[in-house]
């Protein structure tokens, strides 16, 4: 049960996370590739850093 919940917790952030990368992607059509790889970094690395400071 407990998993269960877990992986579910991290499925919903994993698709907040991609609808942000989404978002971006589509709000500055301009960006060049290394912006989306540097956004796509510090999106996850914040989401990183949220998950270690709930624990």
């Amino acid at each position: 049960m407990i998993k269960t919940k877990f992986k579910k917790k991290e499925l919903i952030r994993w698709f907040f996370w991609l609808w942000l990368i989404i978002i971006w992607n589509y709000g500055y059509p301009e960006a060049s590739p290394l912006e989306d790889v540097i956004v796509a970094v510090i999106l996850s690395l914040v989401f990183i850093i949220l998950k270690n400071y709930k624990k």
